[in-house]
């Protein structure tokens, strides 16, 4: 469509192209459908792959009727061409306005939205928001037009367009001002999981969610500043740029808890992408049935990196140097590989640093050469065949598990923590003797079966597993809430991306374990990415100018020097803090909750775990019905009962935060309990009530 074609009745116009394009996707949608492969396959196996890839695909063209198909307009002042409309790795796109590319004729038009969609010839008539030519969307401006000539909004209602809000990027005479669809859009009332933010990607998170596979990203990122929907926006942009590469290697996106995969786990497939797995680092270590809980100071010691080279050195103190002879027996024939060249092929293996695992299958191998080279000389003249059969020799295979005997990771670990002079052998000069003593077993277990595992204990047999045998890598994983993790599991979760990307997301002022990482630098080290580029995100688009400014009193008492977050959002009275009666706690946030509800959108009462069950009671005993976090997906209530140690990451349209001081005390010490309280008040983006009756911790001021 030319960009110069006059509006006769815009909205109409707008209205008529969206009727149109749902009925183009719809008609994409009945020609995969109609798709028929039974003479394309060779056999049953092809046939369900392609299958299940042709069922994906219907998914992915899925009309949502809530969700618009497109958003945005751009009018360029000239042909951009089809290589640039989809991507050079989409090929087949032609521009809007004509069956060719890339001349530099008067203008052309580019609906902008969540997926591709084209009509009968091939036209595209919504484009994808990830292709090159959708990116001035995000990133143009009157100092830097990019060739835009016109960008238009568009607002609906209940997936009916409603209303549109014209830029005119090269008009000297039109006045700057900030979109008011932008602005509703991202104070939209939110019910139930996470949505995306296709619509209002700000420049500077664009730049992130655009840059590339090769190299990791870490985002430090406020209260509301969309670090979480940064990551997510940039793993489906990866898909659509580099989809080959990544259908081989996976993605993957770690969260901290399931509430919080829950929450987010509709942003993807509303974006069209259906493949990516979530799984929390607890997933990830799932080697053992965890049943236990360590004590803060035995977890911290062992999630320390130096556990690393402790476990290292146990692997490979099951290797012992050989002091016999091989002899190996062929017919008539007696080969004598002496005891020095054996430990020559041990050493050399031990040198080679490679995993313990792959050396024992090595092992036989080099003997089996050494053997090889023996009859060479005596004028025989051998192929592999006999090599293998020489490695397979009964005596070979006696040599190697005495000197390189199998290692079970579990056992490996069982043992570590049970016996106090394998420990001490192992880590004498890594860790200290209390230290030592910190993470013993008092009631030692006599089988991995048998033994109450921690999460942290988790951690450690995937590292000793790893020593074994290496780690499947990934092509990118996305870690969120990433300022919590102890250093193994920042190993655990590198093991993962050895050979692939990351993008890791967090906010240190966040961190809430007594192991919470102090600086990203640290982290990415630990993470074997210490190269990666960290982006911070300072601007708020979510949490009211109010609320955060409140919170953010904390910062200097517990994160001093990190950047306090603006928020772009003016909101005159969305804070209110409210003190009671002790014995009229409970009623007076129940009415706050009831004051609440009276607005649109959702409701979270969050509160320190020990005064869940208390405000469960009250809720129903007035009659409200309430989810637990991870359940918003449900319609069945608006209100959510969230303990402070689940609320990270969430976020609800009011919050009603009972009793700071109970969150802080919640905690083993104080900066853990004022971070805590900081991730309390800062998941509203409409309004926060605070009710307290002991008096507020003296930082709030």
């Amino acid at each position: 469509m030319p960009a110069h074609a006059p509006d006769t009745d815009p909205l109409a116009r707008e209205r008529a192209h969206l009727t149109a394009s749902r009925s183009a996707l719809r008609a994409m949608r009945e020609d995969v459908q109609a798709l028929d492969i039974r003479d394309v396959t060779a056999n049953w196996v092809n046939a369900a792959v392609l299958q299940r890839q042709i069922e994906d695909r219907i998914k992915a063209l899925a009309d949502l009727s809530h969700t618009p198909l497109f958003f945005g307009r751009l009018d360029y002042l000239h042909m951009v061409g089809a290589a640039l409309a989809e991507g050079a790795s989409r090929g087949a796109a032609r521009s809007a306005s004509g069956k060719g590319g890339g001349g530099r004729r008067e203008g052309e038009r580019f609906y902008i939205g969540r997926r591709h969609v084209h009509d009968a010839d091939g036209d595209p008539m919504v484009i994808d928001w990830r292709a090159p030519v959708s990116q001035p969307f995000y990133r143009a401006s009157r100092k830097d037009p990019q060739d835009v000539g016109l960008r238009r909004r568009f607002g609906y209602t209940g997936g009916d367009l409603t209303a549109y809000e014209d830029e005119h990027l090269t008009d000297p005479a039109e006045q700057q001002r900030t979109s008011k669809l932008l602005q509703a859009e991202i104070e939209r009332p939110r019910v139930g999981p996470m949505r995306d933010i296709v619509a209002t990607i700000q420049p500077e998170q664009d730049e992130i969610v655009r840059s590339g596979l090769g190299g990791t990203v870490c985002v430090q990122g406020g209260p509301g500043t969309g670090k979480t929907a940064v990551g997510l926006h940039r793993v489906a942009y990866l898909l659509y740029a580099h989809r080959e590469r990544l259908a081989k290697t996976g993605t993957l996106v770690i969260g901290p808890n399931r509430s919080f995969l829950h929450y987010i786990e509709q942003v993807l497939p509303a974006l069209g992408e259906l493949e990516v797995k979530q799984a929390t680092v607890d997933d990830l270590v799932a080697h053992v049935e965890v049943r236990g809980t360590d004590p803060a100071d035995a977890a911290v010691v062992k999630g320390d990196a130096r556990m690393a080279e402790v476990l290292r050195r146990a692997v490979h103190s099951h290797v012992t140097l050989p002091t016999e002879p091989l002899m190996v027996v062929r017919g008539s024939r007696r080969w004598r590989i002496p005891a020095y060249e054996l430990e020559e092929i041990v050493r050399e293996l031990l040198d080679r640093d490679i995993r313990y695992g792959a050396a024992r299958e090595a092992l036989p191998q080099r003997i089996a050469h050494a053997v090889l080279v023996r009859m060479e000389q005596s004028g025989e003249a051998p192929d592999d065949r006999v090599q293998d059969a020489v490695a397979r020799n009964t005596a070979v295979k006696a040599a190697v598990k005495a000197v390189w005997p199998p290692v079970d990771p579990a056992k490996l670990v069982l043992r570590l923590l049970s016996d106090p002079e394998f420990l001490a052998a192992h880590a004498d000069g890594v860790l200290t003797a209390d230290e030592q003593k910190t993470i013993l077993w008092t009631r030692p277990a006599r089988s991995v079966r048998a033994a109450t595992w921690s999460l942290a204990d988790a951690v450690l047999i995937d590292e000793a597993t790893d020593l074994v045998q290496r780690t499947h890598s990934l092509g990118h994983v996305v870690l969120d809430e990433a300022q919590d993790l102890s250093p193994m599991q920042y190993r655990a979760v590198g093991r993962r991306c050895t050979t692939g990307s990351a993008t890791v997301l967090g906010d240190l002022a966040q961190g809430t374990t007594p192991w919470a990482t102090g600086s990203w630098q640290e982290a990415l080290t630990h993470l074997g990415k210490p190269d990666a580029a960290v982006e911070e995100l300072t601007a708020g688009f979510r949490v009211p100018r109010e609320v955060i400014a409140y919170a953010s009193r904390l910062l200097p008492h517990m994160s001093p020097g990190l950047a306090e977050v603006t928020s772009v959002r003016e909101s005159p009275g969305s804070l209110s803090v409210r003190e009671v009666e002790v014995g009229d706690l409970d009623a007076a946030v129940v009415a706050a909750c009831e004051e609440s509800l009276r607005h649109e959108g959702s409701i979270g009462l969050i509160a320190a775990d020990a005064r869940v069950p208390s405000l469960a009671a009250a809720l129903t005993s007035a009659g409200h019905a309430y989810l637990a976090p991870g359940e918003e997906t449900t319609t069945e209530s608006r209100l959510t009962l969230v303990p402070a140690s689940l609320a990270k990451g969430l976020e609800y349209d009011y919050v009603v935060l009972d009793e700071p001081s109970a969150v802080v005390d919640g905690e083993p010490d104080e900066r853990t309990g004022l971070r805590r309280l900081y991730v309390a008040l800062t998941r509203a983006v409409s309004g926060l009530r605070v009710v307290h009756a002991a008096g507020l911790p003296g930082e709030l001021g």
